[in-house]
Parts: C-alpha cells; structure tokens; sequence
C-alpha cells in the first residue's frame, strides 16, 4: 500500500507522463496536410486510389462517390472503396502526394503523374510521369524510394 502523499506524488506523475504523450500525439496530427497532386481540384486525376490495391490497375472514379481528404477531391469506383479510404487515407494514397515518384528521387522536383505509371511496393502506391519514365523507376525501385523518402520532407515543406 501506498501511503497517501506518496500515493498522491505517484498520480501526479502518472498525470504528467499521461500528457505528454497525448501532446505528443496529438501533435503529430497537426502537422501541415501533404501536398496533393490535382488536376482541377481532383487527386490523382479522378483515379481511384483504391482500385489500384483492390483490382491490380487504375480505374476512373465515379463524381457519386467523391469524398474530400488533405485539401484534394478523391473519387472511387464504389461508396465501398471510398469508406474504405476514409477510414484509412495514408493506407491508400500515393506516395509523395501523387506527384511523380521518380521526380522526387532523381531530381527533387515535382512532375504531374499519369494514373497508368504506377506500382506498389510494400504496401505503397507511387506514381510516375510517363512509360519513360516508369522504366527508368523500374530499374532501381528501392534506390528511387530510399532517395525519395529522403528528398520528400523538405519538397513538401516547400510548398505548403
């Protein structure tokens, strides 16, 4: 048994620890949205994200099954593939905002992406530019990623 001020000093403490890491937390979630590629306010030109996990290809997302995420208008192919994204948006959207994968490693810049330039990798949909430029990404994927991972924080800093 503990006595009581002890008991008290122990609470506090546990209070204490309890907020800050609920700060810590909380503050993750206040960090600015990603930068979205949009093509007239729509992610990825209308392409359901999705579909891409679901079906294994892009497919045009439909205006009925809109949803706003992040500051972009998403579309799916279904209410499902669209509840499925908003319970889980990071699970779903492409890596570095959409913008062309290859782009952020090889150059650090941002290039618009074409829904039919894509792979997933551990789980991740990234995006490219063009066929071209698919190959070139397709010759050294996880070099590509690790240069990108690194890049991305400062691009997307830049332009929020």
């Amino acid at each position: 048994m503990i006595a009581g001020g002890t008991a008290f000093a122990v609470a506090g403490v546990a209070l204490a620890l309890r907020r800050c890491v609920f700060e810590r937390v909380a503050g993750f979630k206040e960090l600015p949205p990603t930068p979205i590629f949009m093509v007239e306010g729509l992610a990825i030109r209308g392409t359901d994200t999705v579909a891409y996990f679901r079906e294994g290809r892009p497919v045009v997302g439909d205006a009925a099954f809109e949803t706003e995420w992040n500051g972009a208008r998403w579309r799916f192919a279904s209410a499902e593939n669209r509840d499925d994204f908003l319970a889980a948006p990071e699970r779903f959207a492409p890596q570095y905002g959409g913008f062309c994968a290859w782009a952020v490693a090889a150059r650090g810049e941002l290039y618009s992406t074409q829904p039919r330039n894509w792979s997933i990798v551990d789980s991740r949909l990234y995006l490219n530019f063009n066929d071209k430029i698919q190959r070139r990404w397709e010759s050294d994927i996880p070099g590509f990623i690790a240069e990108a991972d690194r890049r991305w924080p400062e691009i997307a800093a830049s332009i929020t």
